[in-house]
């Protein structure tokens, strides 16, 4: 099956923002866009012995969703080849499952029943840290295009998938990649004599990690320009500041924090609370 873009929607105005972004990256991309709904019976308080009329009404409420969400998909991007699919369950199954042959997975920020408080709930949760495609969750959309594409990393392997969809995302948007990486000082104790030279020295390693992760890539990417930043300062911070001018934010599920060890680490979760574009979380494919 060709490789395509996945978009969830439950009708939600945060959900039809995702089906307009998803429908534009599909165009990007070149390949399909995939409308899919849930519809899930305990989210609208169905008891067993509801009457068929009540069901009946459930169940054309969740055709006209994916009826809605198309027409949106279509009337972005009119040349795209757009499918739907509409099943009984839990949503976040049906979006593992979907992820499965999926380029992206897309998600509205905050939505209804099964989508509500999506940034926070379990929802996703169970999709960005279990799936191996990058899940972009949309909030904030510019207004208008910034051409900016960018991206936080640590050294860490994982981040290196996030930085790998960076810039392949700069190449299709034509943007500039901002490629931020953070270190944070050790805690001293007030003694300590050195604290000048340690910075410097710590300030000059951090710049030779970046530049020797970075580096192969900018040769395979000669197109893209990138716009470096090395600081010290907390990574969730500093990416979101810098999602200010951005129009995508890309961050890896996990890195070398406190909690690396995590499915969806503390700076992807960071980033998805507070930044100021869309974001997109990249999980390596080798992460369990």
């Amino acid at each position: 099956m060709t490789a395509h873009v996945v978009v969830g929607v439950d009708g939600s105005p945060a959900s039809t923002a995702a089906v307009a972004w998803a429908a534009a990256d599909a165009a990007r991309r070149g390949c399909p866009l995939r409308i899919v709904h849930v519809c899930e019976p305990w989210a609208y308080g169905i008891p067993e012995d509801a009457p068929a009329g009540f069901r009946d009404s459930v169940a054309e409420h969740c055709g006209d969703v994916v009826e809605l969400a198309e027409d949106v998909a279509r009337g972005h991007e009119p040349g795209i080849e757009v499918s739907t699919v509409l099943e009984t369950g839990r949503v976040a199954e049906v979006l593992r499952r979907e992820a499965e042959d999926a380029e992206e997975v897309v998600l509205g920020s905050r939505g209804l029943g099964g989508f509500a408080g999506l940034v926070l709930g379990s929802v996703s949760f169970a999709v960005s840290g279990h799936v191996d495609v990058p899940v972009v969750v949309v909030r904030n959309v510019p207004e208008q295009t910034r051409g900016r594409v960018v991206v936080g990393f640590d050294g860490s392997e994982h981040s290196a998938a996030a930085l790998r969809y960076a810039f392949a995302e700069a190449v299709r948007r034509g943007a500039v990649l901002h490629a931020v990486h953070t270190w944070q000082l050790p805690v001293l104790g007030a003694g300590a004599t050195a604290y000048t030279p340690l910075v410097e020295d710590l300030f000059t390693a951090e710049r030779q990690v970046a530049e020797v992760v970075l580096t192969p890539l900018k040769e395979e990417y000669p197109q893209v320009r990138v716009d470096q930043t090395v600081v010290c300062g907390h990574p969730v911070l500093t990416i979101c500041e810098a999602s200010k001018e951005a129009d995508l934010a890309v961050v890896g599920s996990r890195g070398l924090g406190a909690l690396g060890s995590a499915v969806l680490g503390s700076v992807s979760h960071g980033v998805l609370h507070h930044a100021h574009c869309p974001v997109a979380v990249v999980r390596a494919r080798k992460e369990t």
